[in-house]
């Protein structure tokens, strides 16, 4: 009911504002011969510990412009949710982008589940300040109008004794639910308006030199689809907005900007092989994601095959700050502004990182606590892949 009303209200306005990223439209999915790269995780919403984390890296100087030359910059996904301060970080980004083309460099800013979700209308983590943000001049008058429409909207659709009392008790409930800035903030977030036509412009999946990067993972039934396929797949989900199908890619639990797989399960023979199996397919040395936060630090896997870089930069998750670096054969990571490497062995690189902590980062602590009398260097010796025996089948799997 609300998209109906926000849509037939405020279409006008969408194609009075609407504002394309030129810079991020029909973007190429992979690059070769780059120098330097910088990857950095999920922002959810803190600008500050996002630009702290730009000036550490030498992206952007304290005036928060490009500095970084041909360096190519990824930005992992999730900008939005979960604070305040969405806008901020994605005007910089967009700004970034232009600067960084002037000076040969590149900025990559993936598609993550919570840029989907906003696009969907997929509200629940949207923080109240992300609304405040986007409050005018106008902003009451127009979620009046909103109010007015959405009466309307309801008399003209339901029988009489279906319909609420219209008090001053209903009003006061209408407006908590939708404050002001939410219909600007809708607008903003349509397919056509600034932020959504600028996510829509832009990758879920990318391979820079031998590296993929990319939100959630790529699972064993996206591994075989061609990179620009796979994205061209998720912008074409992605403009229906709102009408978005729960069966879409952009929704697939299994899809590039959700799935786990990569992150959260146990590191197995049969999910080695399949890592295995992904990067051969891709012809990539290594894969790169966020979407689950990790202990705080930039993170590798499977003897580095896979490296996770959502640190809980957000407060909400403690502010850590941490990137990945890579430089030709040299991978390391930027933690709380101190270059840290290699990330293998992973027990020498943690200690490192602790060394390096002088703010306290909850998460990191936690995991450091968690991992103690643990070998975290053993890698998996397993057999070749025509020697693993088939996972044994259980009832569940038995049934049609």
């Amino acid at each position: 009911m609300i998209r109906v009303i926000l849509k037939s209200f405020c279409l006008l306005w969408i194609v009075l504002h609407a504002v394309a990223s030129a810079s991020g439209q029909n973007s190429p999915s992979e690059w070769s011969g780059v120098d330097r790269i910088v990857a950095v995780g999920d922002v959810h919403g803190d600008f500050a510990t996002f630009r702290k984390l730009l000036i550490e890296t030498n992206i952007i100087n304290k005036r928060n412009r490009w500095i970084a030359g041909k360096t190519h910059f990824v930005q992992v996904g999730d900008v939005p949710d979960r604070g305040p301060d969405s806008r901020k970080a994605m005007d910089l980004l967009m700004k970034l982008e232009k600067q960084a083309l002037k000076a040969g460099g590149r900025v990559h800013a993936l598609i993550g589940n919570h840029e989907a979700m906003n696009l969907a209308g997929d509200l629940r983590y949207v923080d109240a300040g992300e609304y405040n943000a986007f409050v005018d001049r106008k902003s009451r008058r127009r979620r009046e109008v909103f109010y007015q429409n959405t009466i309307k909207y309801l008399r003209d659709t339901r029988e009489a004794e279906n319909l609420p009392v219209f008090d001053e008790n209903y009003k006061a409930q209408w407006l908590a639910r939708y404050p002001l800035g939410y219909v600007e903030h809708r607008l903003a977030w349509s397919p056509q308006g600034k932020y959504g036509q600028w996510v829509v412009g832009h990758n879920a999946v990318i391979k820079i030199n031998d590296t993929l990067f990319v939100h959630g993972g790529i699972s064993p039934q996206y591994q075989s689809r061609p990179l620009d396929e796979l994205n061209a797949i998720i912008r074409a989900e992605l403009v229906q907005g709102e009408a978005i199908a729960d069966t879409a890619a952009a929704n697939d639990p299994l899809g590039p900007l959700w799935y786990r797989g990569l992150s959260d399960v146990e590191e197995t023979c049969q999910t080695q092989q399949q890592l295995e199996a992904l990067l051969a397919a891709r012809q990539a040395k290594r894969i790169v994601v966020a979407h689950t936060p990790n202990a705080g630090v930039v993170l590798a896997r499977y003897d580095g095959r896979v490296i996770m870089v959502d640190v809980g930069l957000s407060a909400y998750y403690g502010g850590a700050r941490a990137a990945l670096i890579i430089e030709g054969d040299r991978i390391s990571a930027m933690h709380q502004g101190k270059r840290l490497e290699p990330l293998m062995p992973v027990s020498a690189y943690l200690a490192q990182a602790l060394n390096a902590t002088n703010e306290a980062v909850s998460m990191f602590e936690k995991f450091i606590k968690r991992m103690e009398g643990v070998n975290l260097d053993i890698a998996l010796t397993c057999p070749a892949p025509e020697a693993v025996a088939p996972e044994p089948m259980t009832q569940d799997t038995q049934t049609p």
